[in-house]
């Protein structure tokens, strides 16, 4: 018969959002180059592209959700996006090894750099270079590494044992069960381990968020004008950012679970964001070794 189906492979319908999206990225592009070169009108093209994009990702997205109930997710296709997701991961697994490389360098060949914390300025040592050329820089106090990043990385790994506690509820259907207490009053059952772990981790990740923003506020080192403040706040910050798109992947994650989207045979949304999150808490692990313990040994520790 023609036109009838005899693959497992899903052969898309036009679609505009793939054409939008290229537009979409170009504008928010543009809008970035015109800002970075203080163009008039920056913020506006700029604003317009994270428009284009969000509206780009949330259609496109729902229709990947519509394509799922409608069947067209078959065993092989749902393959195909674990490998999507795979090499996402691998590919934002690339893009922190060039920070990590950013801060070894540094610290490994380091410049002869000495920080005024009185007039907040750095400024190049040219009479005894070679004593000067120390990591972290002379005149520098760095974060303890025992404080707030300990607490935010027991935050974190207790946040993936509750994702992980989830996902396997999710799997063995550990759903349902009576309205009680307070997980009743959010439309949590008793026995319904997915919503029950799906909710504390966003809170932990929440949690998380909020102690480095303080931690940011608190720093006592900038992130212009010194190698050091930059190569932190680089690698420290995209990685906060990362935490905050696997807060609002799980925040989507949980409206579908409410929704009743996921079942056992077919949950790769909610597989994916464990991932992430998994993925997220990795590299907070090397962050928190190499950057907060090991590229501030020996340094004056912050009091504050």
């Amino acid at each position: 018969m023609a036109g009838a189906k005899n693959h497992d492979y899903h052969i898309l319908q036009p679609d505009p959002w793939p054409m939008i999206g290229a537009f979409s990225a170009l504008i928010l592009a543009i809008g970035g180059i015109m800002w970075m070169k203080g163009a008039a009108h920056a913020p506006i093209v700029f604003g317009l592209g994270v428009m284009c994009v969000l509206v780009t990702m949330y259609s496109w997205w729902s229709n990947v959700i519509k394509e799922a109930h409608a069947g067209d997710h078959t065993p092989v296709v749902q393959l195909h996006l674990r490998y999507g997701m795979i090499l996402f991961i691998a590919s934002e697994v690339m893009f922190f090894v060039g920070w990590f490389w950013a801060f070894f360098d540094f610290s490994l060949f380091p410049a002869p750099v000495v920080w005024d914390a009185a007039s907040k300025s750095a400024s190049i040592v040219t009479e005894g270079a070679k004593a000067a050329a120390v990591w972290p820089p002379k005149g520098i106090e760095v974060i303890n590494a025992f404080q707030f990043p300990l607490l935010n990385t027991l935050i974190l790994l207790l946040s993936g044992t509750t994702i992980t506690w989830a996902h396997h509820a999710l799997i063995h259907n550990q759903r349902g069960g009576a309205m009680k207490g307070l997980w009743g009053l959010i439309g949590v059952g008793e026995n319904d381990s997915v919503k029950k772990g799906l909710w504390l981790t966003i809170v932990l990740g929440l949690l998380f968020s909020t102690i480095q923003a303080y931690e940011y506020s608190e720093a006592p080192f900038p992130f212009k004008g010194l190698n050091y403040g930059a190569s932190f706040f680089m690698a420290t910050g995209f990685h906060g950012f990362h935490v905050l798109i696997g807060t609002i992947f799980l925040i989507v994650n949980l409206v579908r679970v409410y929704k009743g989207d996921f079942t056992p045979k077919q949950h790769f949304g909610f597989e994916a964001a464990a991932w992430y999150w998994h993925f997220v808490d990795v590299v907070w692990l090397f962050l928190f070794v190499t950057i907060y313990v090991w590229g501030g040994w020996g340094a004056p520790i912050h009091a504050g």
